[in-house]
């Protein structure tokens, strides 16, 4: 079937699989101020009206630590530890994030590209995404 994501309005879900999704965000039409995730009024200068915009896909990692615990919706998987992070992306939000590799595969300051990892398959027979932030050369 497809691709759906675990929760709408957060990031696309590009039909093509080579595309990259993008973070659904908002930017200030007064002071020009991103924002993650979308917003009505800015938190930079009140304005109200954010418009949509697309995110990203690439980020810096600020800061990242690796936890382990399962991932919520993963309780009965093999792997239960997995890295969350604190990425600066291009257009000046900065998300916090899942992320994609081991504990030595991370770096502050190191490029990151949003990409999905699939948690179940629905009744319909797609699978159901979140994203995650994956260092963007892998060795």
């Amino acid at each position: 079937m497809g691709r759906v994501a675990i929760e709408p309005g957060y990031f696309t879900v590009p039909d093509d699989p080579a595309e990259p999704p993008r973070l659904l965000g908002s930017r200030c039409p007064a002071c020009g101020e991103h924002f993650f995730p979308r917003r009505h009024v800015c938190a930079k200068c009140l304005t109200e009206g954010c418009d949509d915009v697309e995110l990203g896909p690439t980020g810096t990692l600020w800061t990242w630590t690796y936890v382990h615990v399962p991932l919520f919706a993963k309780k009965d998987a093999k792997v239960t530890a997995y890295g969350v992070g604190q990425v600066d992306l291009p257009e000046g939000p900065r998300v916090q994030a899942l992320l994609l590799g081991g504990p030595d595969d991370f770096e502050i300051g190191m490029d990151l590209v949003l990409d999905f990892e699939t948690l179940r398959t629905d009744e319909d027979g797609n699978e159901v995404v979140i994203m995650r932030f994956a260092p963007a050369s892998q060795p």
